[in-house]
This record gives C-alpha cells, sequence and structure tokens, in this order.
C-alpha cells in the first residue's frame, strides 16, 4: 500500500483554466458557426470548403486540454509514499509544570532559580527519544505553553519564551497546573504518563496534594523538584535601570524560602519522588531515569519513510499529447481526405 500526495497542492487550482477554457472555445465555435451561415447554405460553403472539418478543431482541442491537465498536475509534484513500515515504538508523556511567579528569580540557585531550570529541561530534551513531552507554566494561574508533542524542536522554542512576566497574576498554584496536566495529556493514550513539577513551592495556594492523587487516579505519576534553598534568597527586580531587591510593604526585602516540606507531600500523594535541586544539579535528569523505569508502552506505527516523485511521468503524458496536437491538422489533407479517421457528419 502507497500513499498518495500533491507536495505542491495550491497548483492544481490551474485545473480551473480547462472548464474556462472550454466555455471559451465553445462560443468560438458557435460565433464561427452563425458567421459562416451569413455567407450561404452549409450545403454550398461545404462544397466551397471541401477539406474543413467539423471534428479536428474539437479534437484538437480535447487534446490540448488533456496535455494542460497533465502538465498542471505535474507542476504540483504529485508523489507516492514509499517504504512502508511498521515501527515499534516505545515511549512515555512528559509533562513538566514549570512555576514562573517572581520568586524563581532569587538567585541562591546559580544564576537564577528559573534559568537553571529551563536549562535542565533543555538538556532533558535532548536526550528524549521516542517519547512526547509538554509545558505548562504558573504562578498565580496555570497556562499551557507547549501541549503534548514529539517536537522536540518546537520543545526548545517555547522553553527559550518562557519568563516570569508570561502569566500575569502572581502566586504558585501548584495544583492547578497539576491539574491542567491531567487534562493535557493525549485522549485515550496508552502511554505511561507522568508530571514533574518544578517550582519553590512558595505561596503555596490550593490543594496541591489534591490534585496530586487526582492524578495517580488517572494512572498519572506525579515528581516534584524543589529550585531553591531552606536557608533563602532575596529576589532581584530591576528598578531605573539598577537591580534591587523586592521589599513588602514594611520596606523589608523579601527572602524566599524553599517549602521543601509541601514539595515532599505532593510527591508522596502522586506515587512520585522529591528531588532537591542545588548549584551543580537540578535532578531532572535522575528524575528521567526514574521514570525511565516505568514499564514502557509499545506502540505499532505505520511510518511513509520517503516520497518519491512522479511529476517526469504527467510532464511526458502532456508533452506526448501536445506533439499529438500538433500534428492534427484543423483541413483534411486533400490525399487522405477518403480515409474516415474522423468521422464527419
Amino acid at each position: 500500500m502507497e500513499m498518495f500526495r500533491f507536495a505542491n497542492i495550491e497548483y492544481l487550482w490551474g485545473l480551473l483554466l480547462i472548464p474556462l477554457l472550454t466555455l471559451f472555445f465553445i462560443g468560438s465555435r458557435i460565433a464561427r458557426k452563425k458567421a459562416l451561415q451569413k455567407f450561404g447554405h452549409e450545403t454550398v460553403l461545404g462544397k466551397l470548403m471541401p477539406y474543413s472539418s467539423k471534428s479536428r478543431p474539437v479534437l484538437k482541442f480535447i487534446v490540448l486540454m488533456l496535455a494542460l491537465a497533465f502538465i498542471i498536475t505535474g507542476i504540483a509534484r504529485p508523489q507516492f509514499g514509499s517504504k512502508l513500515k511498521k515501527v515499534k515504538r516505545e515511549g512515555i508523556e512528559l509533562i513538566i509544570a514549570l512555576d514562573v511567579s517572581n520568586s524563581m528569580m532569587a538567585e541562591d540557585i546559580k544564576p537564577n532559580r528559573l534559568e537553571r531550570a529551563k536549562r535542565a529541561i533543555s538538556r532533558l530534551v535532548d536526550r528524549l527519544k521516542d517519547d512526547k513531552i509538554g509545558l505548562i507554566v504558573f504562578a498565580g494561574d496555570a497556562y499551557t505553553q507547549l501541549p503534548i508533542t514529539s517536537d522536540y524542536n518546537s520543545a526548545k522554542l517555547f522553553l527559550n519564551s518562557v519568563n516570569t512576566k508570561i502569566v500575569p497574576k502572581q502566586g504558585t498554584a501548584i495544583g492547578a497546573a497539576i491539574n491542567l496536566a491531567i487534562r493535557s495529556f493525549t485522549p485515550n493514550g496508552v502511554a505511561n504518563k507522568a508530571i514533574v513539577v518544578i517550582t519553590d513551592g512558595e505561596n503555596h495556594e490550593d490543594d496541591a496534594i489534591s490534585a496530586a492523587e487526582s492524578a495517580v487516579e488517572n494512572g498519572i505519576i506525579v515528581h516534584t523538584i524543589g529550585m531553591g534553598l531552606p536557608s533563602g534568597s532575596p529576589i532581584p527586580v530591576l528598578r531605573g535601570g539598577q537591580t534591587d531587591y523586592m521589599k513588602d510593604r514594611d520596606g523589608k526585602v523579601v527572602i524566599t524560602k524553599l517549602n521543601e516540606q509541601m514539595l515532599q507531600k505532593i510527591a508522596v500523594a502522586g506515587n512520585g519522588i522529591y528531588v532537591r535541586a542545588n548549584n551543580s544539579q537540578v535532578g531532572l535528569n535522575s528524575l528521567f531515569d526514574e521514570i525511565n523505569k516505568m514499564e514502557k508502552q509499545e506502540m505499532d506505527t505505520r511510518v511513509y519513510s520517503e516520497y518519491d516523485d512522479q511529476f517526469q511521468y504527467f510532464f511526458a503524458v502532456g508533452l506526448l499529447l501536445l506533439l499529438f496536437e500538433f500534428v492534427i491538422l484543423e483541413r483534411k489533407n486533400r490525399y487522405l481526405k477518403n480515409i474516415k479517421l474522423f468521422s464527419e457528419k
């Protein structure tokens, strides 16, 4: 079995020329007949023009339109899928929920919590093979940044655009992020599924533990990675072109601390594990190794590995038809006029 397609299907619009030219041809034939009728009766005109033919111009036009149809189809580059393979794919579906609240700009994890997490995700994407990945960003609300996909180049592209301004409402709604992730996996997918929440866990404002339990009920494991140190760090902000630190209403510098206990509870509720990031490693790769121990789901997939161009055959037929049209005379040959190749009425 082969799959057929057009590489430049938009050129098939050119086929609309054929009905337009047909209408023009019919109109010109009618006008010619009316013009000839003004000169005399058809029987008289037949004797005056013994080599005139009614069918030959029609045949020439039909052949010309066929040639045009083949040439336009060739320009659209018809292709057949070849080398049909049945491959067994093994993979998991992984959704990363990344905290983008202002506290993720703290620099206790160098260069800062958010940048370090993004680099770790990028390195993880480089390791993926036959797996699907999605990205959710959250602060006070959760949003899908990248729907579940196996397009790893797109994953890196969307990852690069992540910053703390991408979510307007501040906070750390971990539960909302987990619930959104549950809904974001492939519908009715059979692959094993996991969520990795990367956050400092501060300003927790919804029931993340209940969300993690809900994930488990849907056959999804929830892991957590803690970004930051328990001792905490100030949050840099840019004011007037200079770096300052975020302050509370009393003018005191805000210190953001890793809420490690909360992240451990979420991981336990989600049947996953908790990893604390540090300045040497974030721990995402070790988590992925743990995820890879999950029994991978085999999926039989048919793949059309290549498409072969077939336009040359259409061009060849089109050129042969043009040559045929060229050798057909509109008038009868005086030496062959008695040979009835084309019936005359």
